[in-house]
């Protein structure tokens, strides 16, 4: 009985795998498993693909392997949007490659022991019934990769060429130049001083504009939580209406106000009551702190808003038994708000870190980034993303544009994702 056994185990096995090597061929294992309609159609689906889209992976492989060869005629970019395009297609090819495969090894194994497939329209049932859930998020995938995954993914790649106001496409032909941007970040004085001038500046602005809102925030939303306080209503109103203007008009204003020569602030504040004037528009270091100055009034209504809404959720009782034991105002508010405004709302703080860290509008829309540094291709404020902007859209020097974007993007990552780890609020979480 063992040998008879054994070649039925080999029999089985060798099916399946006869089933699987066919399905190298879409739809021959299927036919093979005696689901001809299915194989059909598997057949035909991937026929149709190559026809349809021969010529798209042709050209997309082609452009993004040599970014063109005659000038003038190949467009750089277009060959590479094309081949971004064309790696996609064949990930979706090589995802309905391996599903063909498993389908085939699936049934031819369902029916060695003894189970007979699902006809087409129960399959079909079946399959719509399981897969419904990424039916619905479908559209909003396809909306994301057009709207954020295909224009970051163009931009990476315009980081390992030689875009620039010199070289541009379609005139010339773009080259891929490997790390040569980042190289020349760290390498070429220019560069580096630059960089490492604006991520300084990009790393305190963040930190003192953030950690101002968020603490002045604090301090209002406490304040007003007093018991002792009256038409509390009305305050947290008037607190809140700051971010029902839209922020650019509140920063355009501020730019008037603190002109250097008709602004209200010199003219109508610090000269008659100091006999000065402070040059905020032509002095980067009255610039910055204006800066801070009009983040702070511009971010603090948010957090107040969610302090607010934390602060009622405390018990009174943690209150009671803190006076009970002797704990002071300053003790209470170190030891019981503090931790728990901070560990409801860390994920969203963390949100406000990296939302000043790409601020663009401010800096720009205040200052336009100014005023100008001798000796530097950058604005006095021009925080990382402003700087890009600049290289990208008044310099043309795109490739090195993209350069620097990437290292925002990691220098984002890899701090949300760190202080997300380390908030109590992921390790409750998890």
């Amino acid at each position: 009985m063992k040998p008879q056994h054994h070649s039925l185990q080999v029999n089985k096995k060798s099916r399946v795998l006869t089933a699987a090597l066919l399905s190298i061929v879409p739809g021959l294992g299927q036919i093979y498993n005696k689901q001809r309609l299915k194989g059909i159609c598997f057949l035909l689906l991937a026929v149709a693909f190559g026809i349809v889209f021969y010529d798209i992976l042709n050209i997309g492989f082609w452009g993004l392997a040599t970014l063109g060869t005659l000038p003038g005629v190949d467009d750089s970019r277009t060959l590479i949007g094309q081949g971004i395009v064309a790696v996609f297609l064949t990930m979706f090819a090589v995802l309905f490659y391996i599903l063909n495969i498993k389908d085939a090894r699936k049934i031819a194994r369902q029916r060695e022991e003894g189970y007979e497939p699902l006809s087409i329209r129960e399959g079909f049932r079946h399959s719509w019934d399981k897969s419904f859930p990424y039916v619905l998020i479908t559209p909003g995938l396809i909306l994301l990769f057009i709207a954020v995954i295909f224009p970051l993914l163009f931009m990476i790649v315009l980081a390992f060429t030689n875009y620039n106001l010199f070289n541009a496409p379609p005139r010339s032909v773009l080259d891929w130049v490997g790390f040569q941007n980042f190289m020349d970040l760290a390498t070429i004085p220019i560069w580096r001083n630059t960089f490492f001038s604006v991520l300084s500046w990009t790393i305190v602005w963040t930190a003192a504009a953030t950690t101002s809102q968020i603490a002045l925030a604090m301090f209002l939303a406490v304040i007003v939580n007093d018991k002792r306080i009256k038409y509390k209503r009305l305050i947290r109103t008037v607190l809140i209406l700051p971010w029902a203007v839209p922020s650019f008009v509140t920063i355009l204003i501020f730019a008037a106000l603190f002109n250097d020569g008709f602004g209200a602030i010199n003219r109508d504040l610090l000269e008659p009551l100091f006999n000065t004037s402070i040059p905020w528009l032509t002095d980067p270091f009255w610039t910055k702190i204006a800066l801070i100055m009009i983040q702070t009034w511009l971010g603090f209504p948010f957090v107040f808003a969610l302090f607010t809404g934390i602060l009622q959720s405390v018990s009174d009782d943690w209150y009671e038994a803190a006076d009970m034991d002797g704990a002071s105002r300053f003790q209470k508010f170190r030891f019981i708000t503090m931790p728990h405004v901070l560990f409801a709302t860390a994920p969203l703080l963390i949100m406000q870190y990296a939302g000043n860290f790409n601020n663009f509008n401010i800096i720009y829309l205040f200052n336009e980034g100014g005023p100008p540094v001798r000796g530097q291709n950058v604005g006095g404020t021009d925080i990382l993303i402003s700087w890009v902007y600049s290289l990208a859209f008044e310099n043309s020097q795109y490739s090195m544009a993209a350069a620097i974007s990437i290292i925002i993007g990691l220098i984002v990552a890899v701090f949300a994702i760190f202080q997300f780890r380390k908030s109590r609020t992921f390790k409750e979480g998890e």
